[in-house]
């Protein structure tokens, strides 16, 4: 497994040769997409992340905004390898994500943005935990942060699912590595294109209050979330924020529990703090608590 300071680079930039997979055992039909404008300089570390996974049952869509950037010269050279793709003015990213996900016939759908990646071996935990437990609705794993040159910053990763800390804390499971059933989002719906930044988190709010929702976390960091400049995350902290507390208000209200948010609150620093103990990753908890400290002092 990578670690801080080590690097994805070679796996996302690793030419791509098709090869045959053996498949005594069943795989779940996977979707991907991959919505995309002008990110010509990640884009195709964001295809080859896909592509070597070298997954037997695959379908990838590349849902590109109308990019002027040699973005569609790129996706036609991995042409051969998609089940579709289109390049068109659309109304941003969660549009064409949507747009993706109507196309898609997969057992599970996932999305990528055109600046981060998967990890190795990502789609292949999913089927490992997709034969033990074939009833998920949503997969999910961890997470790496990395920076403009794929060499892992951070590990962020996640415990079981819990919808109340989900709702009270924020984030529980990270688009980079998740998968949902596409029958959930067909019974559901899609993600809601009113929002700009907090697509994952509604989503998976919503999925999350619904009765008997099975979510699943699998062992293992599946994504790269990529630190860089451009990025639509490097403005959340306005837009982003206040979204997050309109989804927080919304979903609050159909909880189960009756403990209020304070409760939750701890309970889930707590359980997290467990999670990590009991796991023997003393030197990832420790160093989440160093990094919450700094953030009190700021």
């Amino acid at each position: 497994m990578n670690q801080p300071g080590q690097s994805l680079h070679p796996f996302v930039t690793k030419a791509y040769q098709p090869r045959t997979v053996a498949t005594e055992k069943s795989y779940p039909k996977l979707t991907v997409v991959t919505p995309s404008y002008n990110q010509v300089h990640y884009l195709e570390r964001t295809i080859l992340s896909v592509l070597n996974q070298n997954y037997p049952n695959l379908e990838y869509f590349i849902i590109d905004g109308g990019s002027a950037d040699g973005s569609v010269d790129l996706i036609k050279k991995y042409e051969p390898y998609l089940a579709g793709w289109v390049s068109e003015k659309d109304r941003g990213q969660t549009d064409a994500i949507n747009k993706g996900f109507r196309m898609a016939t997969g057992d599970y759908v996932a999305f990528q943005n055109s600046d981060d990646t998967f990890a190795p071996d990502a789609f292949s935990r999913v089927a490992d935990a997709w034969r033990l437990a074939p009833d998920t609705d949503v997969f999910f794993g961890d997470m790496y942060i990395t920076d403009e040159q794929d060499v892992i910053l951070e590990e962020l990763r996640a415990p079981e699912f819990c919808v109340e800390c989900q709702i009270y804390e924020g984030m529980q499971v990270f688009n980079q590595s998740l998968f949902i059933r596409r029958e959930r989002l067909n019974e559901f719906g899609f993600l809601d294109e009113n929002l700009r930044f907090v697509i994952d988190y509604e989503i998976v709010a919503r999925l999350g209050v619904q009765p008997g929702m099975r979510f699943r976390h699998v062992d293992g960091f599946w994504g790269g979330f990529r630190v860089q400049p451009n990025a639509k995350s490097s403005t959340i902290s306005t837009v982003g924020l206040s979204e997050h507390q309109v989804i927080k208000e919304k979903y609050r209200p159909q909880l189960q529990s009756s403990l209020g948010e304070a409760f939750w609150q701890r309970y889930c620093r707590l359980r997290k703090l467990l999670t990590f103990v009991l796991q023997g990753e003393f030197g990832y908890v420790r160093h989440r608590l160093q990094l919450r400290q700094a953030a009190k002092k700021q």
